[in-house]
């Protein structure tokens, strides 16, 4: 199983963003530099149902992916909240993951007082666990 280790500050970003909107999935990405040095750059959900799907706003990804390129950086992972829902893929998120390359975080908020978060490489229609370093 590959394992990635996660700097504390991308954990704390992306559990911040995941409780400030508790009713809806958030998501957005994280960029990796040459020095090893990671980013979270939050995307605006623009999805219909938002409680039950996200969809990245595209003018906002374009934008990232051109910083990411102008600070010698490249797209790491892509991360969503499930407010009701186990930190797994679903099957629309397994759908619409286009970048087999990239690492797919996922956080849960289905579980009181507990934050679950989640890494997979989506490739296709197979699914696998990552292993998470905190």
């Amino acid at each position: 199983m590959q394992t990635y280790k996660l700097p504390r500050h991308v954990v704390n970003g992306i559990l911040t963003l995941a409780q400030s909107e508790t009713e809806q999935e958030t998501c957005g990405l994280i960029s990796l530099d040459k020095n090893d040095k990671m980013r979270v750059i939050p995307v605006n959900n623009i999805s219909t149902d938002p409680s039950k799907f996200f969809e990245m706003d595209p003018a906002e990804t374009i934008s990232a992916m051109k910083a990411m390129r102008e600070m010698d950086a490249e797209l790491f992972a892509i991360f969503h909240s499930h407010p009701h829902a186990p930190a797994y893929p679903s099957k629309t998120d397994i759908e619409q993951a286009g970048y087999p390359q990239a690492l797919y975080l996922i956080v849960s908020l289905n579980t009181k007082g507990v934050l679950e978060l989640k890494g997979y490489k989506i490739q296709g229609d197979s699914v696998v666990n990552i292993d998470l370093v905190l």
